[in-house]
């Protein structure tokens, strides 16, 4: 068995400020530390269910040279392979080559969701919403329609309530959820210690991939659009002259095509 597990910061257990999240701030190895034990517990989940093939992808934008290298590479869980320092959601090859199953650890709510720790979709600063089609969408969405493209469903996601409760949403019940924190604010959260986080994740992967009861993959009618609206007239510089990316308004642009992998390839093609 295959699986993808994409893994952020801001889910995690005991984690509630930018200051635990950006890379060279005083905090950010104890970020650093609670990310990588969360993801061992996932990684240890996923071989007790019998997965032999497990990819884990640091998806944690902390800036600078920490960008997607958050995980601390001498400590992490043997039996895994990391994938560490590729530009957000373009790694795809497992889903390419074929895989069983994705899962999501660390996870966090869309922007303005008012009991999401640190809740944005994307960029803290620069997106407001993103809606495929009719639907608003957090990354959890994003990510789900990018695996969806290649047929993998996200079966897994590890965050606060909130976060869970928008997975659930838009994948349906039978995605199995680890709630490990409720948010009481954006900045604040009534958190389970670390250890009691990850004994949770642990058993809650190896429930979810040891069940096969899955979610369907998440797939969009076609044509498909993908929507971003924008914090401020000036980020839509970036998307002029983009191949296949319109500026509907001053803070709005769109991209369509028949696979969401087609349309996060027009709008969102970094290496």
């Amino acid at each position: 068995m295959r699986v993808v597990i994409w893994v952020d910061m801001e889910g995690m257990a005991g984690i509630e400020t930018w200051d635990q999240v950006n890379g060279g701030k005083p905090q950010y190895e104890e970020g650093r530390r609670l990310m990588t034990g969360e993801v061992n517990a996932a990684v240890r989940g996923a071989k007790a269910a019998g997965a032999d093939d497990i990819i884990v992808i640091d998806c944690h934008g902390a800036g600078g040279s920490y960008s997607f290298k958050s995980l601390i590479p001498e400590k992490l869980e043997p039996g895994a392979s990391y994938v560490l320092g590729h530009a957000w959601c373009r790694y795809v090859d497992p889903l390419r080559e074929g895989c069983d199953a994705a899962l999501l650890v660390g996870a966090h709510a869309m922007a303005g969701t008012p009991d999401g720790v640190m809740c944005h979709t994307v960029s803290s600063e620069a997106w407001y919403n993103a809606w495929i089609n009719d639907q608003l969408v957090g990354e959890s969405g994003i990510e789900a329609a990018i695996c969806g493209t290649f047929n993998v469903p996200i079966v897994f996601a590890a965050g606060d309530t909130a976060t869970c409760k928008e997975v659930t949403d838009l994948l349906g019940p039978k995605v199995v959820t680890a709630p490990v924190k409720v948010g009481l604010g954006r900045y604040s959260a009534k958190s389970l210690s670390h250890g009691d986080a990850c004994a949770l994740i642990e058993s809650k992967v190896r429930e979810a991939l040891s069940t096969r009861d899955w979610p369907e993959p998440y797939r969009p009618a076609t044509p498909m659009t993908f929507t971003v609206e924008l914090a401020a007239p000036d980020h839509t510089l970036a998307f002029a002259g983009r191949p296949g990316v319109e500026i509907v308004n001053p803070r709005k642009v769109e991209a369509r095509g028949d696979t969401f992998w087609e349309l996060w390839d027009r709008f969102w093609y970094r290496n």
